[in-house]
């Protein structure tokens, strides 16, 4: 029997919790047959220890049914978070020392959504802005990282303004820095009319890179902006770097809102705190004040009620934040008395109280 076979099997199994199966997510290390018995080797990191049985079992339960096969043999090569570091979903305040380019990193936070088409990156990009001067008035450091992760959308760097390729020092990436953020990203890897055509594992390699190989330096918070939905960009990411806690983005439509609860629920199956709700382009305002909801209302309210978290705040529809996008010059930067930015600013006094508190 060739591998091909008990490869195709290996596919139906799928990582606890997740729809996608153990071998797109690159966690299948090694496969063998020989006189009638299957061995398959295993690599994954978890701090769940029923996570690595649970996959074992459907392994044998799945090749089991081979014509030919009559043992299965599951080698499970599991890493666990170091304790003395900050674990996924842990907050000691403490960079995590398994990850020698991150250990000057205090705390981590994850920006997600559901689906695509709603603001995440620019809420990424403004809630790094508001963060930065938020933690000032607090007397805290204020130097702040975004991650873009968001491989295959890459504008972190359009709308921060970060220009230029990413210079390397003794082996290390340095980011690209703009008002004081550093940023690491693929639109600063590749060229603007390159696609990005990537399968699962190198997904999974190039988020690695952006932790072990980027200099982050020292900073106070790192945003990790992630691409819609729960694939391999995330899995990969809670296997990898240890978070704080995630913050999860909608629009105030149903469609949004339901797609993003589904979304959040990931992080609590690999035990990351959610820290709370965004709604963007809640409404519209106009000269006299009046609101219009263009998109409707009560998305937000609904999906931070449903996972039981708080909703951090409402950014209203302005075409600043989409000019500012879009000039690299966000609006918490180029317009502090706008609603919106105020928002934002509200928004990271929130997220600093609950990641400093004692």
């Amino acid at each position: 029997m060739n591998t091909q076979a008990i490869r195709e099997k290996i596919q139906e199994v799928k990582y606890p919790g997740f729809s996608r199966d153990i071998l797109s997510f690159g966690l299948v290390k090694e496969v063998t047959f020989e006189k009638k018995e299957v061995f398959i080797t295993i690599e994954l990191t978890t701090s769940d220890a029923s996570i690595p049985e649970q996959i074992a079992n459907s392994l044998k339960e799945k090749v089991g049914t081979l014509e030919d096969v009559e043992k299965v043999n599951v080698t499970m090569e599991v890493n666990t978070p170091d304790p003395s570091s900050k674990p996924a979903g842990g907050n000691n305040n403490t960079a995590p020392q398994n990850i020698e380019t991150m250990q000057q990193v205090r705390h981590i936070i994850a920006v997600a959504s559901g689906k695509g088409g709603v603001g995440k990156s620019t809420v990424s990009v403004n809630l790094a802005c508001a963060l930065q001067e938020a933690l000032s008035k607090h007397n805290k450091p204020n130097k702040i990282g975004i991650m873009d992760c968001d491989i295959y959308g890459p504008s972190i760097p359009l709308m921060l303004g970060a220009n230029g390729q990413p210079q390397i020092e003794k082996n290390l990436i340095i980011p690209v820095e703009n008002y004081d953020i550093s940023t690491i990203s693929m639109g600063l890897l590749v060229d603007e009319e390159t696609p990005v055509v990537w399968r699962g594992p190198m997904i999974m390699k190039t988020i690695k890179q952006f932790a072990e190989n980027v200099n982050w330096g020292e900073l106070e918070i790192l945003i990790i902006d992630l691409p819609p939905g729960t694939g391999d960009a995330q899995l990969s990411l809670t296997q990898t770097i240890p978070l704080d806690g995630a913050v999860i983005v909608t629009t105030p439509q149903k469609a949004a809102s339901e797609v993003a609860k589904r979304g959040a629920r990931m992080f609590e199956k690999v035990n990351v705190p959610l820290l709370g709700v965004i709604e963007n382009m809640s409404y519209m305002e106009d000269e006299k004040g009046e609101k219009s909801f263009l998109f409707g209302e009560g998305g937000g309210k609904t999906t931070a009620a449903a996972l039981q978290i708080n909703l951090l705040g409402q950014i209203p529809l302005d075409i600043r934040i989409r000019k500012g996008g879009d000039l690299g010059i966000p609006i918490v930067i180029n317009e502090k008395e706008a609603n919106a930015s105020k928002e934002f600013i509200s928004v990271a006094n929130q997220l600093i109280e609950r990641l400093y508190r004692k």
